[in-house]
């Protein structure tokens, strides 16, 4: 007959390490597990989006890319980004002992706050720095509107 050794702590071990994987995941690195966009490790890329009086601007910073490698659309209101990161390969000579620059595919999507001219849009790449500028259509801009007032003594409307 087969000797049976009881472990009565062995399954609170592995609860004690689930717990602290989740607490590290949200606490020490809450970012990390956000910017997970794809199972092969493509991260998403910080934006900043900003607008002025007469566009919207998108900056997005996309290191290791080349400007063919990045796709542009607006459709229904929506920007989306799309590219790639190609996987390099260890120069032939040896093989990866570590590999944390992120590859493979990648988008992201941007619902717009008001309607732009698209077909206006320009976008300009420099040092790993995509700038996209928007126009703003006519609808968007901010319009002035006078207030007119009325002089109680002469009866006339007058225009501020």
């Amino acid at each position: 007959m087969a000797t049976m050794h009881l472990e009565p702590f062995r399954d609170f071990v592995s609860l004690r390490e689930a717990m602290n994987s989740l607490l590290e995941d949200s606490f020490v690195r809450p970012f990390t597990a956000l910017s997970q966009l794809q199972a092969g490790g493509a991260r998403a890329f910080p934006v900043d989006i900003y607008q002025t009086e007469n566009e919207l601007v998108v900056r997005a910073s996309v290191p290791g890319l080349q400007p063919e490698d990045i796709n542009i659309s607006v459709l229904n209101g929506v920007l989306m980004l799309r590219g790639e990161h190609k996987l390099q390969e260890a120069n032939g000579q040896g093989q990866y002992l570590r590999q944390e620059i992120p590859y493979g595919a990648f988008e992201r999507s941007f619902e717009l706050p008001f309607q732009v001219q698209a077909d206006k849009a320009q976008a300009h790449f420099e040092h790993g720095i995509l700038t996209i500028r928007l126009p703003k259509a006519e609808e968007a801009k901010p319009k002035q509107i006078k207030v007119n007032v009325q002089s109680a003594i002469e009866g006339q409307t007058a225009s501020k």
